[in-house]
């Protein structure tokens, strides 16, 4: 095992968006599986939550997201959405909101969580605009902490538009919500890679490849049925567990990954 003791207060990331039931919703089911499905145990070191400005409190993943999720390889079950409060904003290392109105409200929530809050889409733009070098840090949470700073660091140098925003699928079609999952996977992942990349389990940077829903999702509004769903005991598939990657088996329905987890010493 790697000598790096991992603290006990995992990294926390959180997403935002409206009412917590479909893009920020999609965005926690899919970022979870692709962290159980690089990290294994030791995803529990980032917890990815989720929450919305008017959520629908309560209520589980819209079914159309949830198919889309499925689709994808996530798990959408079990999911409940919340209402955003002050101290979720304070205790996350990362917010990430879907549009800017999302960053806006946020931040008259907790004022002083700027540096560490945007758009999702503007944090994947701003990875492009970082150094190649490690960000400072003690261990992987200060490391991906320094990683967050860089981020805001170099933000002055970047304009914003509606570019930024990832629309709200409520009441379109499914593949409306297919669109919008897609877009939040696009940007989601490379953010979530770059923060692993920083993990003692995982052998160098993560290179997350192309997302895409299966084809063969039922969009007569029934169950979907992706390859290798979910296993009813909660378990990856082997299609989404890069633990059992094998020789010629680095491509998996969340891309392909330039390293895979830290083998364990014998």
């Amino acid at each position: 095992m790697p000598d790096e003791q991992i603290p006990a207060t995992p990294l926390t990331v959180l997403l935002v968006c409206t009412g917590n039931i479909c893009r920020s919703a999609m965005g926690e089911g899919l970022g979870r599986s692709y962290l159980r499905g690089l990290l294994g145990d030791a995803a529990s070191d980032v917890r990815l939550v989720s929450a919305g400005t008017r959520a629908v409190t309560g209520s589980p993943m819209h079914p159309r997201s949830a198919l889309v999720i499925s689709g994808f390889g996530g798990d959408p079950e079990g999911f409940v959405a919340r209402q955003l409060e002050p101290g979720m904003v304070a205790e996350a290392d990362l917010v990430l909101t879907l549009t800017r109105d999302h960053r806006r409200t946020v931040l008259e929530l907790a004022p002083r969580a700027l540096a560490r809050t945007f758009t999702l889409r503007e944090a994947a733009a701003l990875l492009g605009a970082l150094e190649d070098r490690p960000p400072e840090g003690e261990g992987f949470t200060g490391r991906a902490r320094g990683l967050v700073a860089a981020l805001a660091a170099a933000r002055p140098g970047r304009r914003g538009d509606e570019g930024d925003d990832i629309a709200d699928p409520i009441g379109r079609s499914l593949e409306g919500h297919e669109e919008v999952g897609q877009a939040v996977a696009d940007a989601l992942l490379p953010v979530l890679a770059a923060l692993i990349s920083l993990h003692p389990e995982v052998d160098g940077a993560v290179e997350p490849g192309p997302v895409r829903i299966a084809a063969h999702v039922d969009r007569s509004g029934g169950h979907p049925a992706p390859d290798g769903a979910v296993d009813g005991d909660g378990s990856l598939p082997a299609a989404l567990d890069h633990r059992s990657a094998g020789p010629g088996r680095a491509r998996r329905a969340f891309g392909a990954f330039g390293r895979r987890r830290r083998p364990a010493s014998s």
